[in-house]
């Protein structure tokens, strides 16, 4: 296999949610509740579930319809209800392969969940997540990703939505369809954005602050989190944010997006003045044309050596349209419209390894160092010998398989997230906290002797706060990418407590944790988020000195 390309890194990230929506990962029983509990929002009244301290309210509409002749657009009004629904089952995600333990997939997908301590007023924060699966997989019912425990355990509101994806949440037609059509390669960006508004008008009815929202996602959450940040529309809506293992420095542009457009329409045999002829395509035979189309079209090729969220890149997710999103996120410069909103941002040490184990590659484990300069050269070319001499200088024990993880997982999250924390840095405004994950999981990746390590995707279930012994005092099972060893258990309650305690304050800490000073561009302070936590200044300092030299950050 050669080193991972955006196509092929694209690829897995959609089947990344659906590889850890695993058992172990599940969320809390629909079934079983202590009581139900109504609450009345703007729409009509809901009854959720309460057990063991929690109550869930699942599949809330937070629009209406978004198929038929609202395909591309904004979606319709929601239909207000009498009586009082239930809201004890999650809503269907939207159109993508079928999802273990979730409703049919549907393009009629606007639904959100919340997970509350209790509905009483109390404003407490609220953590607005946003999943990954890139921009074409994914749901707000991933498995990881319960907020149970967070709201039970830290006193915080969670609310998830699903929203639309792929080519039916980013199909750029702006320039051939008129006003009715304006936004629509952002349409899933605004979908995000009118759960944020539902979250404006509700959530005290929750016992959440309107006041007080963090965004926070992983992977692709953490590019559309990126997305939000930099959305006019976003803006009035949340206070702060998280950018997780996903930086959006900048997202596609308006030209690409249109030749993307173009080869749908060739790909359909349909005229580009009879693009109506779209609204009438089922979905699923859109689903089965988006899996054809290229990730990264032969256009954007010269660009393939920029990591998976830096570039210019073609497929389905935001626009850079001059309206919805006015600019790449963060490029040039951090975006003004949150220059006053506090940021976290980072990645985890070992990400490549997720992908080493959902493709099943076992080569990369037998690498020596001559095979970790050939595998990467088709990417990095002349600069090849310079990034593996200094990733053996600066590691000298780093075995030649560890050095080529640490090279393809910094370029794939951590040199946008240096980026991003940088480019916050010199917009004098709010802090920007920068983190590595690194609690190494001992579970080897099949057909190898080589650990997990930190791969991507594990910190959700972390953050979460879902690695946590049984309350009933049986037994912990293993992990499903954590692993078995009990310090799992705290360095789940530190990620968990840093996160939370950000959302309430702005200003992440917990206790038994160091105190983690804003980022500065003198002594670049990281926080490495273990079992034991510390802070390491200008971690990477060699490697990063590099990047910078052959213009990689």
């Amino acid at each position: 296999m050669n080193h991972l390309d955006r196509r092929d890194f694209l690829t897995r990230l959609t089947l990344a949610t659906a590889a850890i929506a695993a058992p172990g990962y599940g969320f809390s029983g629909v079934g079983r509740a202590d009581e139900f509990v109504e609450v009345a929002t703007t729409h009509g009244r809901l009854r959720g579930a309460r057990n063991e301290g929690v109550t869930i309210f699942k599949g809330i509409p937070y629009g209406g319809r978004v198929s038929g002749d609202r395909r591309f657009r904004r979606p319709a009004p929601i239909a207000p209800w009498t009586g009082v629904r239930d809201a004890l089952q999650f809503g269907a995600p939207a159109i993508q392969a079928p999802r273990r333990n979730e409703p049919d997939p549907a393009e009629d997908c606007l639904f959100l969940n919340v997970w509350t301590p209790a509905s009483d007023n109390r404003k407490r924060p609220v953590m607005f997540y946003s999943h990954g699966g890139g921009f074409v997989g994914g749901s707000g019912a991933s498995g990881g990703q319960d907020g149970s425990n967070l709201a039970r355990n830290f006193d915080v509101v969670i609310v998830e939505t699903n929203h639309r994806l792929g080519l039916l949440g980013f199909l750029y037609l702006d320039e051939l369809a008129g006003s009715d059509y304006a936004g629509s390669g952002n349409m899933g960006m605004l979908d995000i954005t009118l759960g944020l508004k539902w979250v404006h008008d509700n959530i005290a009815q929750f016992g959440g602050d309107p006041n007080n929202v963090m965004i926070w996602g992983e992977s692709g959450g953490g590019a559309k989190t990126s997305c939000l940040y930099a959305m006019p529309d976003a803006a009035p809506y949340f206070n702060k944010a998280s950018i997780e293992s996903g930086p959006g420095v900048r997202m596609i542009a308006k030209d690409v997006a249109a030749e993307t457009t173009a080869m749908l329409l060739k790909e359909l045999n349909i005229a580009p003045k009879d693009w109506r002829k779209l609204l009438d395509v089922p979905a699923a035979t859109l689903l089965t044309i988006q899996n054809k189309l290229p990730s990264v079209p032969p256009f954007q090729e010269k660009n393939r050596t920029q990591s998976l969220m830096r570039r210019n890149y073609g497929g389905f997710g935001p626009v850079v349209d001059g309206v919805v999103l006015p600019h790449h996120p963060f490029d040039p410069t951090a975006p003004a419209i949150s220059r006053n909103k506090p940021l976290l941002v980072g990645w985890n040490e070992d990400e490549y390894t997720f992908f080493a184990w959902q493709s099943k590659d076992t080569a990369f484990a037998k690498l020596d160092f001559e095979g970790v300069q050939k595998k990467l050269e088709p990417q990095y070319g002349q600069d090849t010998d310079k990034i593996v001499d200094t990733y053996r200088k600066a590691n000298p024990n780093a075995s030649a398989p560890a050095v080529f993880v640490a090279i393809s997982s910094i370029t794939m999250m951590g040199l946008g997230s240096v980026d991003i924390a940088e480019k916050k840095v010199k917009q004098g405004g709010a802090p920007v906290y920068l983190y590595n994950f690194g609690y190494k999981s001992e579970k080897k990746i099949p057909g190898t002797d080589y650990a997990m390590g930190t791969p991507h995707a594990m910190d959700i279930s972390f953050k979460f706060n879902n690695e946590l012994p049984p309350r009933d005092g049986s037994e912990p099972k293993e992990s499903y990418f954590g692993g078995n060893r009990p310090e799992r258990f705290a360095a789940s309650r530190h990620f968990a407590e840093l996160w939370t305690t950000f959302a309430r304050t702005g200003k992440p800490a917990a206790k038994d944790v160091p105190a983690w000073p804003a980022y500065n561009l003198t002594t670049r302070p990281t926080m490495r988020i273990d079992a034991t936590c510390e802070v390491i200044d200008n971690r990477f300092s060699q490697e990063l000195a590099m990047w910078r030299s052959i213009g990689k950050v």
